[in-house]
């Protein structure tokens, strides 16, 4: 198993407790970004940087990970292919996305950004709290010692 960071949008918080439990159980984690990313000088903690534009990092991310894998991202259409390609997809916040709930959020996406394109101020996300954070930690942990190997 692997775990693969959509790393342009991802928290620095959320960041540093992937960076901890991959060094606590060595899995191999790459960061995907098209930017620098600082990451810790440990082996198995690789960053991955592609080109600038639209979804070239979600598509890397799909093209090179495999079935049971572990995905980091807020990026619900990204959570959609990777649940399609067999793996595990988990938003910053500590939610799993699943085959049970990913359509709901795509359909919600969609009519969120509808209502944006017609002016409608949507307003956006809540700041990421302790909650959230201490959520997200607790959720890995929980994945990490059923499924790593």
């Amino acid at each position: 198993m692997k775990i693969w960071v959509d790393a342009d949008a991802c928290p620095g918080v959320i960041k540093e407790i992937l960076f901890k439990a991959s060094q606590r159980t060595k899995i191999p984690m790459t960061l995907v970004a098209n930017h620098p990313i600082p990451v810790p000088r440990i082996a198995w903690i690789n960053l991955l940087q592609v080109s600038s534009g639209f979804d070239v990092a979600d598509n890397e991310i799909v093209h090179r990970l495999a079935p049971g894998d572990l995905v980091i991202t807020g990026d619900i259409p990204l959570a959609a292919e990777v649940i399609d390609k067999g793996a595990h997809a988990l938003n910053p916040r500590g939610e799993f996305y699943s085959k049970d709930n990913i359509k709901q959020r795509l359909n919600m996406r969609d009519f969120m950004d509808t209502l944006r394109s017609s002016g409608i101020d949507t307003g956006g996300q809540a700041a990421m709290g302790a909650a959230e954070r201490r959520e997200f930690a607790n959720q890995l942990d929980r994945f990490l010692q059923k499924n790593a190997r």
